[in-house]
């Protein structure tokens, strides 16, 4: 029996350090690492310790037996990465005998060792989300460092907390692990405490010896486009905050009166929120969403979410264990609008690659010519979600409120199409925002640097997607604030740093009064 990687997997590659055959790809070392949907166990390498899945923060590791008919196609999904990637067909590698005792061993790296008389850092790390905990983890088990955590929320998680949709109990679950550095004695935590509002940057600096920057992305991409800012209009990453009870999102935020939704994007987010808005309240009941929501969702009279995606379906922004989980959702089914030849001939192409090629996951999907001049086509209390590729929108209609999307037709329609719906979420991605201090560069939405030290700034450093943009799951995290904390401590031997002038101590009581 073996093991296989299921949906939820966060790449945080706990599970590569613990295998004893290495049968876990890509690994931290290889070059695809970072860049896939999930890791991927070799079935025919796997012997069945189970040490992966006690490893997995996120329970994402299951024995092939098992697994429930919903997971059953990730077991094909793990296998097909190996025969497509050629990677080893054995845990030991090329020209090693196999074995559990027998690895292919790299050369021994010690890029976190410090002077024996170094005097221990005071670091600061805006942020209490996954980039910010793994560099404090990073700090914490291999330096003597002194960490203050900082966070503007009144509660820590970032986008472990405010981000992850509620029916994913086990990826929230990562947040367990980031918590218990939360009380460690070496950290101090401040909640509610905004850089830029309550204190400067260069007033943190002036307490600090280095300040790590993980602030995410917290805006979002803009349609440019007439009617964005009609009422109904919102960003999903807006509706995301207000199912998770995110403290600057009201609880009236969202109404849930029409009966069809439109999201412009296919991408994870947009799967989370249409997964949101027809599942089934009494399913949702039992996990962490916010009260307000679930009464709203009870009283929802959505039918129909439609998923706008600009391109084709092989290249759905999706990842295809999201998809995969969307097909199993009950009382809900998919649809393909049939309006475009070439939606067909692509899912067709795709054929027997199946789980490896993202379009054969609609192989078994209904596909129609949807009519949008009638209202959503729905039966036995059943709703649906419609996913309609090669279109976009053009514009937003509405007399003080929504009333309709505008998009473009395919090959087989004539002229554009409008499609009725109350409530238009736009889920094409995240946007870091200006931090104050530091300099910042409106193209791409993060803060210039060189592996992590802000450009022009000694002594303060950016991880997480305001260093490299809104990409890579949790475990990409990892290796980013490995190459930050690994520069910092590199200026911080060299004599880069500036040094503090003001005491730990007074910077607890700088908190308190300014918060």
């Amino acid at each position: 029996m073996t093991f296989a990687i299921t949906q939820n997997c966060c790449t945080d590659a706990a599970c590569v350090a613990v295998c004893p055959v290495n049968c876990i790809h890509p690994t931290p070392g290889e070059r695809d690492f970072g860049t896939t949907e999930t890791l991927y166990i070799d079935p025919g390498a796997c012997i069945d310790c189970g040490a992966c899945a006690d490893a997995c923060p996120v329970d994402a590791v299951h024995p092939v037996a098992e697994l429930t008919p919903a997971q059953q196609p990730y077991a094909g999904i793990n296998a097909a990465y190996f025969e497509g990637t050629g990677q080893p067909a054995s845990g030991a590698g090329a020209g090693v005998d196999h074995g559990p005792n027998f690895h292919a061993w790299g050369a021994p790296s010690f890029d976190r060792v410090l002077p024996s008389d170094f005097a221990p850092l005071r670091v600061a790390i805006v942020g209490t989300g996954p980039a910010g905990m793994y560099a404090a983890e990073d700090l914490l088990l291999h330096t003597r460092s002194e960490v203050t955590l900082v966070d503007r929320l009144p509660a820590p998680g970032g986008l472990i907390r405010y981000g992850v949709a509620p029916d994913h109990p086990a990826t929230k679950r990562i947040g367990e692990t980031f918590a218990r550095f939360h009380t460690h004695p070496r950290v101090r935590l401040h909640l509610g405490l905004d850089v830029g509002t309550h204190i400067t940057a260069d007033e943190l600096a002036a307490h600090h010896d280095a300040v790590i920057y993980a602030v995410g992305a917290a805006s979002d991409r803009r349609l440019g486009i007439p009617g964005e800012d009609l009422p109904g209009s919102i960003a999903a990453t807006t509706f995301v905050a207000w199912y998770n009870a995110h403290p600057e999102v009201a609880p009236d935020a969202v109404d849930l009166s029409s009966d069809r939704v439109v999201v412009v994007g296919n991408g994870n987010v947009a799967l989370d929120v249409a997964r949101i808005l027809v599942s089934d309240p009494d399913s949702l009941a039992g996990t962490a969403i916010a009260r307000h929501a679930l009464e709203e969702l009870r009283r929802s009279k959505v039918r129909e979410v439609v998923l706008l995606g600009r391109r084709g379906p092989e290249h759905a922004a999706c990842t295809g264990t999201e998809l995969l989980a969307l097909k199993n959702l009950p009382g809900v089914d998919l649809v393909v609008d049939d309006h475009d030849a070439r939606i067909g001939t692509a899912i067709d192409a795709a054929g027997a690659a199946g789980a490896a090629h993202k379009a054969g996951l609609f192989q078994d999907v209904p596909r129609e010519a949807v009519d949008w001049s009638a209202p959503p086509r729905t039966a036995g209390g059943r709703r649906r979600i419609v996913f309609r590729f090669h279109s976009e929108p053009l514009a937003l209609h509405g007399d003080g409120h929504l009333r309709a999307v505008r998009v473009t037709s395919g090959a087989g329609e004539a002229g554009e199409r409008e499609i009725p719906a109350g409530l238009a979420l736009r889920a094409i991605g995240y946007r870091g925002v200006p931090q104050a201090g530091l300099p910042f560069d409106e193209e791409s939405g993060t803060v210039p640097h060189e592996g992590g030290r802000v450009t022009g700034r000694p002594g303060t450093y950016v991880v997480g997607w305001i260093k490299r943009g809104p990409s890579g799951g949790i475990g990409t995290n990892r290796r980013c604030a490995a190459e930050t904390v690994g520069t910092l401590l590199a200026d911080a031997v060299a004599g880069r740093l500036p040094a503090p002038t003001g005491e730990a101590r007074a910077f607890r009581r700088l908190a308190r009064r300014r918060r």
